[in-house]
């Protein structure tokens, strides 16, 4: 087949709707498959053949979901967690940005290369370190012993979203706003991060849904029930010889609703902000 044909074939209207159904298939099943687990009894879930609907739907589930374990304080302790993290990572992600778009840094390429190697690390080569570090300021069990360490594993990406962005941005409005009176920081403020809001949610985005889902440093950080979050609360309703799948789905649909409504709420902003960010990199 010519290439001119295979182009062709790809065209094709038809193709492009299997092409994006597959798609949608592939990302939505997941969790269409938990909501329908969580509305089955127990006994149901055990049926052969498998019910792909729930023949008799409760919501027992997400009764003992809020009951078998403080889930309400894990998810309370997750938002903290979370939006400490995303907005400790946007102020930070935010002047290093802006260096490196606008500074005469000699070293600029090298610095990006740096930031491009941090992310690579494995979380596992780390966990000692970060361990060590926050048993040494005393911070284990403590909102703390979380926010920071994920602030610096947010900085590369927030960092990199924000360097194309505010490359974008004429270097003539910051020069206009510091001819009236502005000082840098105060043109940084008032006109880059404004101009430069697209790529401000979406690194905000994906630092909060970074937190939101880690798990690692949640689990071997803080151990107190108090300070617990989803993620490390949800493994916990495993038992020793039970693995209550219903339950366990009822507590996943909770932590997934906050991430989707988040997304839904700045849908036009992230995609806008991944497509400029990309096509101005």
């Amino acid at each position: 087949m010519s290439m001119a044909q295979q182009h062709g074939l790809w065209s094709s209207p038809m193709l492009r709707w299997i092409a994006a159904g597959i798609v949608v298939i592939n990302g939505f099943f997941p969790a269409v498959w938990i909501l329908f687990t969580s509305l089955k009894a127990e006994s149901e879930l055990v049926q052969k053949p498998i019910t792909w609907w729930p023949h008799g739907p409760t919501l027992d589930n997400y009764v003992r979901a809020f009951t078998d374990q403080p889930l309400l304080t894990y998810l309370k302790n997750s938002v903290l967690v979370a939006s400490g993290a995303t907005l400790l990572s946007l102020v930070v992600s935010a002047f290093a940005a802006y260096a490196i778009a606008r500074l005469n840094l000699k070293y600029r390429q090298l610095i990006l290369t740096c930031i491009v190697a941090s992310s690579m690390f494995p979380l596992v080569t780390l966990l000692v370190p970060i361990f060590e570090t926050m048993r040494a300021l005393g911070w284990l069990n403590t909102y703390a012993a979380l926010i920071f360490p994920y602030v610096v594993l947010n900085l590369p990406v927030c960092t990199l979203v924000l360097v194309s962005f505010f490359q974008s941005i004429p270097k003539d409005l910051e020069n206009a706003a510091m001819i009236d009176g502005c000082t840098r920081m105060g043109a940084l403020v008032r006109v880059v991060v404004p101009l430069a809001a697209p790529g401000v949610f979406t690194a905000g985005i994906l630092a909060f849904v970074n937190s939101w889902d880690e798990f690692l440093l949640a689990l071997s950080l803080n151990s107190s029930p108090a300070v617990r979050t989803l993620p490390v609360g949800i493994a916990l309703y495993q038992g020793e010889f039970t693995f209550p799948w219903p339950i366990i789905s009822a507590a996943l649909i909770v932590s997934i609703v906050p991430i989707a409504l988040l997304i839904a709420a700045f849908q036009e902003r992230v995609v806008g902000g991944l497509t400029q960010g990309g096509l101005k990199g």
